[in-house]
């Protein structure tokens, strides 16, 4: 047994307690929480900080993690894209290297849990450890066309056939984002995955041109296809955002993980929570900042009571695997968004929208979500470029 104490406890899913103790048995699952005028001190491990829940990384492509450094920042999205899928070669060995460390930079970093994009099975045999839980996302597309569906659902039902999830893990097959999954993939998509209960993630209106090509039939997609010999004069602009056309085609019986969402308007944000109320939001500044040189307007979140989770995309898009980063920027560029919700989109929010809150995202007895201890936080728990984190379980 643990008794864990420090200067104030964040269970996440009820209010802070000062001077609390998180009590857990040698399995780290939490048998009780108290506070220390009910303990004799030598009892205790004391710190000094606050003590939180382990994060959830809700958005990241592991089997990209070879790539860091490999890609110039402040491109766009459709030059990075161009980039990632024209740059190959690299050795199976180096790999499976840099997905092992990346796994445990984000174990060293405090994260409990990870939404991951797959298109490969290259991660496929680190995820058999069960060194955390895993929600991989087999991501498909068909660049918009219906008559390609077939193969392409076909080749990516091979990828998700060959993972088995460790204990506590799980998979669906999943859109990668509106500019590339035709209608007939869609239903195909679909009708492969659960009828409810399932978690389905899809990149969404991360940079102007997907929105452009939606409302006008224009903007540079034309051209990004044009690339690769994909033409698109079969496809008839809706007139609306590109998230309306997702809906159009997702399943709202799912939970659905819209993710960066970095013109996603409070408007769109509304729209999608009447669509279902099983609807999450992932936001990965970092990455935003990396690829386009913005970052969401977060008080369209906040003002729709919108249910927002943190992820880090890749080592292509980002510089470290840290949730705490992510909520360092988010802090530092819109520090209006107080610590008690970047604490909840780091924790319980991500864990509700994986599936996972029935042992992660919160203290609370009978979960087993690890404790961190932060450290160096500012006046009012602000976060500072000096804030740390430390794994304690």
């Amino acid at each position: 047994m643990r008794k864990i104490t420090a200067d104030r406890v964040f269970p996440v899913a009820s209010d802070p307690i000062e001077k609390g103790v998180v009590i857990t048995d040698d399995t780290g699952r939490i048998l009780a929480i108290e506070t220390r005028d009910q303990h004799d001190p030598a009892s205790l491990e004391i710190y000094s900080g606050v003590l939180i829940p382990g994060f959830i990384n809700t958005h990241c492509h592991l089997e990209l993690s070879h790539m860091k450094g490999q890609v110039d920042t402040g491109t766009g999205l459709i030059p990075f894209i161009t980039s990632v899928v024209t740059k190959r070669g690299f050795p199976a060995e180096a790999i499976a290297e840099a997905i092992a460390r990346a796994e445990q930079e984000m174990l060293d970093g405090g994260i409990v849990a990870l939404g991951d994009i797959s298109n490969a099975v290259d991660t496929f045999a680190i995820k058999s450890r069960g060194r955390m839980r895993y929600y991989t996302f087999v991501e498909l597309f068909d660049f918009l066309q219906d008559a390609g569906s077939e193969k392409a659902f076909t080749d990516w039902k091979a990828v998700y056939d060959q993972l088995e999830p460790a204990p506590g893990s799980a998979k669906t097959m999943v859109p990668h984002a509106p500019y590339t999954v035709s209608p007939a993939l869609f239903e195909k998509i679909n009708a492969a995955n659960p009828a409810s209960g399932a978690t389905i993630s899809i990149h969404n209106q991360e940079t102007p041109p997907e929105d452009e090509l939606f409302l006008y039939g224009a903007g540079a997609f034309y051209d990004f296809y044009d690339r690769f010999g994909i033409s698109l004069e079969q496809f008839q602009a809706p007139g609306q955002a590109s998230i309306y056309y997702a809906m159009q085609h997702l399943n709202p019986a799912h939970r659905t993980l819209f993710v960066h969402n970095t013109l996603t308007t409070a408007s769109d944000i509304l729209s999608a929570q009447t669509w279902s109320p099983n609807t999450y939001w992932a936001t990965c500044p970092n990455a935003n900042l990396y690829i386009e040189n913005r970052l969401p307007d977060y008080r369209a979140f906040l003002d729709t009571n919108a249910r927002m989770t943190i992820g880090t995309d890749s080592l292509t898009s980002n510089w470290q695997l840290s949730v705490l980063e992510e909520m360092k920027t988010i802090a530092r560029y819109q520090s209006y968004v107080p610590f008690s919700a970047l604490l909840r989109w780091a924790t319980l929010n991500g864990a509700q929208a994986l599936g996972f809150d029935d042992t992660l995202g919160s203290l609370e007895v009978g979960k087993t979500p690890g404790v961190l201890l932060v450290e160096g936080l500012g006046p009012d728990e602000r976060l500072t470029r000096e804030t740390s984190v430390r794994r304690l379980i």
